[in-house]
Order: structure tokens, then sequence, then C-alpha cells
């Protein structure tokens, strides 16, 4: 007996939809100062709605962000974006990864723990991100 294997067709998010193209504008002026900054350069930026992931890299100099870094405060965007682009110096989460990330950005590890509290207590959701962003203040986004 033949199966025939039909594919579901994803919804389409309105949310992601409306918000992918500000996010790439907004993520790409990011790379573009945090680049030069990590001595690296990359190939293709894509904007995505991952279930878990703010952003990825790939050994190929790809990266990949969550269109939700667009809600996040600036510190933890700029964290997320920097954590990347170390990555392409380092493919791992090796010592010498860590220290990449700490030579760019010395504290990074406050960022670190805030996006873990904040995913652990508020979750990712659009609205709630929205929130914690009018909520946040701390002194690298006041600056």
């Amino acid at each position: 007996m033949w199966f025939i294997r039909v594919r579901k067709k994803k919804k389409v998010d309105k949310v992601y939809t409306e918000h992918k193209e500000p996010a790439r504008v907004l993520i790409h002026s990011r790379l573009e100062h945090w680049a030069p900054l990590c001595g690296v350069s990359y190939k293709r930026v894509a904007i995505r709605n991952p279930k878990r992931n703010w952003g990825s890299c790939s050994s190929l100099g790809n990266l990949n962000f969550s269109y939700k870094l667009l809600f996040l405060p600036t510190c933890l965007r700029d964290y997320i974006i920097v954590h990347e682009l170390c990555h392409l110096k380092e493919l791992n989460h090796s010592p010498k990864f860590w220290a990449e990330v700490e030579a760019v950005m010395p504290n990074y590890k406050l960022f670190v723990k805030e996006l873990r509290h904040m995913e652990k207590t508020k979750g990712t959701a659009v609205r709630t991100l929205h929130a914690v962003s009018k909520e946040h203040s701390c002194e690298y986004c006041l600056r």
C-alpha cells in the first residue's frame, strides 16, 4: 500500500510578516556597527521566526536572527548580535569564544543573565517583549 505524504501548510504569522523588514533594517545597522569592532565580515543575513533561538551562525559566514530582536532592549539585542558575530571566529562556546565576546562587550555577563531571566520569567511572546523593553532601563540603553 502506498501512502502519499501531504505537507501541512504553515500558517502565516502576521506579526512576523509585519515586523520582518523593520527587524532586517535594524539588525543590518547594528551589524554594520559591531562587525568591524569584532574584526569579522559576514555573508548572508536572514531574518526568521524560530521557536527557540535568538540567532545562529553557519560555518559559511551566514547569520540568522529572530525578528523578535526588534522588541528587545538595545543592550540585549546588541549582545545577541555580538555573540553571533564572535561565532564567525569561534564556532563553539569555548573559553576562547567567550574571551572574544568579552573583548568586544566587557559587561556581556550582565546581559546574558538578564536575557535568561527574562526568558524564564516572562517568555518570548512579542507583547511580553514589548512590555519588558518599555520598563527596561540600564546605563547601556540610556546612552
